[in-house]
C-alpha cells in the first residue's frame, strides 16, 4: 500500500472491529417514522441479502462509492444505496454476495478487494430482505464500470463529508403513496436515507468511538 495515510486508516479500522457492534442504538437515529415499518417481522419468505462499503485513497483522502438506483417500478427506486444485492445459491456466503454484486453493479475487479469486517444484519421490512453490509478496502482507486439498468450513477464520497454532522437533516419522503418523516444523510444534492442512512450510523458510531 503506497498511501501511508490510507494504511493508518485502515489499521485504525481493523482496530475498530474487535470491539463490540453498536448495532440497533446506531441504526435508531436515523430510523424512518414509516407505517411499513411498524410491526413487521421476518417471515418464511425474508431472503438474505448484502452490500459492500468500499475504502480507497484517492486525492490524499479516503473515499467510499455510493450508487443511485435507476427510476423503476419498484420499493428502491431513485433511492441512493451501497451496491449490493440478493443472496444467490451459488454463493458461498454473504462475503461472496456483496463482492460479487459490487462487480456486477459498478464493475469493481474483485482481486485486490481485502474484507475488514461485517456490520450488524438488518432487516429491511418495504422489501422483505435481511441485509449484511460487508466493509472492506482497496489500496487503489478503482475504475467503475456502472451496469446501467442497475446504477444510474456512481457518487465518489469522501469519508469526511459523510462523519460531517451538518449533513443529517430530517425530510418529508413519498414511500408507496404515503409521506414519512425520514432522517437522511445531505450527499452531494441527494438525500441518503432508509437502510443505508441506517449502516452508515452504524459505521460512524463504529469508527468515531
Amino acid at each position: 500500500m503506497s498511501h501511508p495515510f490510507f494504511e493508518s486508516f485502515i489499521g485504525e479500522v481493523t482496530q475498530k472491529f474487535q470491539s463490540p457492534l453498536p448495532g440497533e442504538r446506531a441504526h435508531a437515529s436515523m430510523l424512518a417514522n414509516s407505517p411499513l415499518r411498524m410491526n413487521a417481522r421476518p417471515n418464511a419468505r425474508t431472503r438474505k441479502s448484502a452490500v459492500l462499503i468500499l475504502f480507497y485513497p484517492y486525492q490524499g483522502e479516503v473515499y467510499l462509492p455510493l450508487i443511485l438506483r435507476p427510476a423503476y417500478d419498484g420499493v428502491h427506486s431513485g433511492q441512493m444505496a451501497f451496491p449490493g444485492g440478493r443472496f444467490e445459491p451459488t454463493d458461498e456466503d454473504l462475503i461472496r454476495t456483496a463482492k460479487r454484486e459490487a462487480q456486477e453493479e459498478i464493475g469493481l475487479r474483485l482481486n485486490d478487494v481485502r474484507v475488514l469486517g461485517v456490520l450488524s444484519e438488518l432487516f429491511i421490512p418495504p422489501s422483505n430482505f435481511f441485509v449484511l453490509p460487508v466493509v472492506a478496502y482497496l489500496p487503489y482507486r478503482p475504475e467503475f464500470f456502472p451496469d446501467p439498468r442497475e446504477v444510474e450513477k456512481v457518487l465518489e464520497v469522501p469519508y469526511r463529508e459523510i462523519k460531517d454532522k451538518s449533513i443529517i437533516g430530517q425530510s418529508e419522503i413519498e414511500v408507496r403513496g404515503k409521506l414519512i418523516q425520514a432522517p437522511h444523510y445531505l450527499i452531494q444534492t441527494y438525500k441518503v436515507w432508509g437502510a443505508t442512512a441506517m449502516m452508515i450510523s452504524e459505521l460512524l458510531t463504529l469508527l468515531e468511538s
